[in-house]
């Protein structure tokens, strides 16, 4: 072989490989977002930042994005409610809201329909569910600083 051969051969080689790189980044089902081919910005943990809305599921590969959202939420949420300065005013709230409930499980009990006594049994539990969460709202308020 000659040196012309040996160059076209190259060129062609190296043209197949710039082809094949491009065509296997472009992905039709998720443009937005191709891994590796992102700014060089990061988050608190090095990691980059998915584009808003990308990550839906903790699944696999999305679960260290899905965490970094769920912990910006989670942030987001405590500087909105600042309970160490409102923690009085929402234990109220919720003992009042309790106390409502009382009162509506006790207004359900004394109007059950005998002939159809499921639905006030069914309302009963799912105020029985909700005093539960409540109460674990106000273990929540308690623990927070």
């Amino acid at each position: 072989m000659n040196n012309l051969t040996i160059t076209n051969l190259c060129i062609f080689i190296g043209i197949c490989i710039f082809s094949y790189l491009i065509f296997r980044n472009l992905n039709t089902n998720n443009s937005s977002y191709v891994e590796g081919m992102t700014d060089s910005t990061t988050d608190a943990s090095g990691n980059p930042p998915p584009p808003p809305g990308s990550i839906t599921n903790g699944v696999a590969g999305n679960a260290a994005g899905y965490a970094a959202q769920l912990k910006s939420a989670v942030i987001k949420s405590q500087d909105e409610l600042l309970i160490s300065k409102y923690r009085t005013d929402y234990e109220n709230a919720v003992l009042n809201l309790d106390d409502y409930l009382n009162n509506m499980m006790l207004q359900t009990a004394l109007s059950v329909n005998q002939n159809n006594p499921q639905q006030a049994i069914s309302k009963l539990a799912q105020m029985q569910q909700a005093k539960v969460a409540l109460n674990s709202i106000m273990k929540f308020v308690d623990s927070s600083k």
